[in-house]
């Protein structure tokens, strides 16, 4: 059966938010959390940007069953592999044995501002290769000397291993990504804005029995006025610069300076119970995902989790 998740957006919530919102989301038959990891927001003026492994370690001591996942954490720069080794391990034990580890290959905004450079898919498609190899071989025990072309490691090894075999899912939606996911991963995650271009592109993955974990965006809103007071906080993810932009500031000017409607188009918009149905219906009965992601926002966070709760997840489920 599809395992449903609801989506904790670091960009948009503070992390006492997020707990919060992972146990209502427990109360309210979610079967897990999928949760971001950035160091800047997309917008500054309505953004936050806790950390992740922190948020994480609340969560899996104030919850008791539902799955934990990272939607995604780049195990690249800002973070060696062997680190996040480390903290997946330590998520993992926290939760006893509930955490998936979703990987993806960073964006400028969450590296640049520390000084890192930032550099072209080439590369980091490559240190993703190196990285899930050192992730997978720590997480199996071993005391791990490593010589890559970018990292290195000598007699490393996790003294507070998990406690369940983590599986890791690589973030991808590109045929390249795909099929690294399927080479090197356990599985991907993929965010579905056209339903038939990404079936046929992870049909692979289907027959390599790897998991597929897909999400959409989805803002619950009657019209759109409320449509864009819920996309405040998001507002910058769609802009043009994104790729390249460092300053939440700058990523708010441009997004500002845009058509609302043309901001708003780029979402999907749903009013009412039936519509988040038939927004994520397809994603178990034509994707055949082991697990969703359901991605939303709205006005008011709590009562979404409480309708989709009593309202949705059971016509989900059903599938």
């Amino acid at each position: 059966m599809t395992k449903i998740l609801y989506y904790c957006g670091h960009e948009q919530f503070q992390p006492e938010e997020l707990v919060k919102h992972a146990v209502l989301a427990e109360k309210y038959g979610f079967d897990g959390i999928l949760i971001s990891e950035h160091f800047h927001p997309w917008v500054a003026d309505k953004g936050s940007a806790g950390f992740t492994f922190s948020t994480l370690g609340a969560i899996a001591v104030s919850t008791k069953t539902i799955e934990l996942v990272t939607g995604v954490v780049t195990p690249l720069f800002r973070y060696h592999p062997a680190i996040i080794a480390q903290a997946s391990a330590t998520i993992d034990r926290l939760s006893k044995g509930r955490f998936t580890l979703g990987v993806g290959n960073g964006e400028s905004i969450n590296e640049t501002p520390l000084g890192i450079n930032f550099p072209p898919y080439k590369e980091r498609s490559e240190r993703m290769i190196e990285a899930l190899e050192i992730m997978k071989r720590l997480f199996s025990g071993e005391k791990l000397t490593y010589e890559g072309k970018y990292y290195t490691l000598k007699n490393a090894k996790l003294y507070s291993p998990p406690v369940s075999d983590i599986s890791i899912l690589l973030a991808a939606s590109g045929e390249k990504s795909i099929s690294i996911a399927n080479q090197y991963a356990d599985g991907l995650i993929t965010s579905v804005k056209d339903i038939n271009e990404i079936k046929y592109k992870i049909e692979n993955t289907k027959k390599l029995n790897k998991i597929v974990l897909s999400t959409m965006w989805t803002i619950y809103a009657k019209n759109q006025i409320e449509a864009w007071d819920a996309l405040l906080p998001w507002r910058g993810l769609r802009v043009p610069s994104r790729d390249i932009a460092t300053d939440p500031e700058e990523l708010q000017k441009e997004a500002d300076l845009m058509n609302k409607d043309d901001i708003i188009s780029k979402y999907k918009i749903v009013s009412s119970p039936q519509e988040y149905i038939n927004a994520y219906s397809p994603l178990i009965t034509e994707l055949h995902s082991d697990y969703i992601g359901i991605q939303t926002t709205g006005k008011n966070q709590e009562n979404i989790i409480r309708m989709l709760g009593e309202e949705v997840l059971p016509y989900l489920k059903s599938l």
